[in-house]
C-alpha cells in the first residue's frame, strides 16, 4: 500500500511539473518587450476610422504614452477615466496618450463605439494581426509605454498600482511622465503589468 502511495505521490509531481514546464513555454512564445533606452522605430497604424496614423505624426514635443487596451475587458475598462484624464492632463504638457487595441476579438466598430460609449478623446490605432503588440511585446490590456522625445522607451508596464482607484499607492505611470516632463531620468523604469491577455491571431 505504501509502495502505491508512493507511486502515486511520484507521479502527481511528474504531472505538476510537465504542466509547469508547458505553462512556461507558452509565456516564452510572447515577443519580448524593447529593453529600456531603446528607439521605437516609427511605424503606422489606422484608427478605428480607418484613418492610417504614424508614430512619428502622433508623438508629442516631449513624448509619448502608448497604451495597449481592450473593449472588452474588465481591467482595461476599469482604468477608462483614468486614461482619458491621464490623456488630458499631459496633452498640454506636450505628452500624447495613444491606445492601441490589439485584439482580434475585437473590431474596429466596436472599438470606436467603445470610445464613443466610454468618453475616450484621445486616439485608439486598431492593430490587425497584433504586429505593433509583438514589436512592443505587449502582453496584458492596459498595458502602458512612455517613449521621450526622441522615441526612445523610457518606461514599460502598469498604469498605477491598483485596479480599484481607492486602493492606488504607486502611481508609476505619471511619475515616469513627471521625470520625463523635469528633464530627469526615470528612476522606476517598469512595474509588472496587469490585466486581460491580449487575445492574439496566433
Amino acid at each position: 500500500m505504501k509502495k502505491q502511495y508512493a507511486i502515486l505521490f511520484f507521479a502527481s509531481l511528474l504531472i505538476i511539473a510537465f504542466a509547469a514546464i508547458a505553462g512556461s513555454g507558452r509565456n516564452s512564445d510572447l515577443p519580448a518587450a524593447p529593453a529600456i533606452g531603446s528607439t521605437i522605430d516609427d511605424f503606422k497604424l489606422p484608427d478605428a476610422n480607418g484613418k492610417e496614423h504614424s508614430l512619428n505624426s502622433l508623438k508629442g514635443k516631449n513624448g509619448t504614452v502608448f497604451i495597449f487596451v481592450a473593449t472588452r475587458c474588465p481591467v482595461s475598462n476599469a482604468y477608462n477615466e483614468r486614461m482619458e484624464a491621464l490623456a488630458q492632463d499631459y496633452k498640454a504638457k506636450g505628452i500624447n496618450v495613444v491606445g492601441i487595441n490589439s485584439n482580434v476579438t475585437e473590431p474596429a466598430s466596436e472599438v470606436k463605439t467603445h470610445a464613443a460609449d466610454k468618453h475616450l478623446t484621445f486616439i485608439i490605432l486598431k492593430d490587425e494581426g497584433n504586429k505593433i503588440a509583438d514589436r512592443f511585446g505587449a502582453a496584458k490590456t492596459p498595458e502602458a509605454y512612455v517613449l521621450d522625445a526622441n522615441n526612445k522607451l523610457v518606461y514599460h508596464g502598469r498604469i498605477d498600482n491598483a485596479q480599484n482607484p481607492a486602493n492606488i499607492t504607486a502611481n508609476d505611470l505619471r511619475n515616469a511622465l513627471d521625470e520625463v516632463l523635469a528633464g530627469k531620468q526615470v528612476s522606476k523604469t517598469g512595474g509588472l503589468a496587469f490585466g486581460c491577455s491580449i487575445k492574439r491571431t496566433s
